[in-house]
């Protein structure tokens, strides 16, 4: 055989099973039930569990008094956040979530406030159709819309915790200084203030 058509070049570590042979008839199908149950490996496993079992530690969660730790690329329930500065909302109503949503989820309709600056009026998303793929995080210009870590979205009613209001950081946790800054690209860094020059605009 040459060495192209030889597969196992390289590959000598090779080894017999002893594969014993299909029982046909009814006697042999009884003494192969017979010697599996009665084999070590039975007990071997009957011990594994009997050892676990006595040493009494529980590896339950107690749910919801107990909860594992999240992975920090999680992707759950979305956040809004509010600015660091002023508390107001970071959303500039400019719709790029809504654009870029593959699942078509999130609904958003802006207005001009009395200032002619653009305000977001509506802001909803379906929990119900979102497959939590985060392109409405990455693709948000002012890190506004982020994926927190509160996986529960249990409720009677389907509308709930999918209204701009309830998804925006509350006031006092922002007080608090409680609000959760997102380690992405465009996020505070330590020393911004003193690199960010003055405008001579008055915001």
């Amino acid at each position: 055989m040459s060495v192209e058509n030889n597969r196992n070049v390289g590959q000598q570590d090779y080894y017999m099973v002893d594969i014993e042979d299909y029982p046909e008839s009814n006697w042999d199908q009884f003494k192969q039930v017979v010697k599996r149950t009665f084999s070590t490996e039975l007990f071997v496993g009957l011990w594994v569990v009997l050892r676990e079992m006595l040493k009494f530690n529980i590896h339950t969660v107690k749910y919801p008094e107990e909860k594992l730790p999240l992975g920090p690329r999680y992707r759950a329930i979305h956040e809004m956040l509010r600015l660091m500065e002023s508390g107001t909302e970071r959303c500039i109503g400019c719709g790029l979530c809504e654009k870029i949503c593959i699942s078509d989820c999130i609904r958003m309709e802006t207005k001009i406030d009395e200032n002619s600056r653009k305000e977001v009026s509506e802001y909803s998303i379906n929990f119900g159709r979102c497959i939590f793929c985060g392109y409405c995080a990455e693709v948000c210009p002012e890190l506004a819309i982020v994926h927190g870590g509160r996986y529960e979205n249990v409720s009677e009613q389907r509308a709930h915790y999918s209204m701009f209001d309830d998804l925006l950081t509350p006031m006092d946790t922002f007080k608090a200084g409680q609000q959760k800054e997102f380690p992405g690209f465009g996020a505070i860094i330590p020393g911004s203030d003193e690199s960010v020059k003055k405008t001579p605009l008055a915001y």
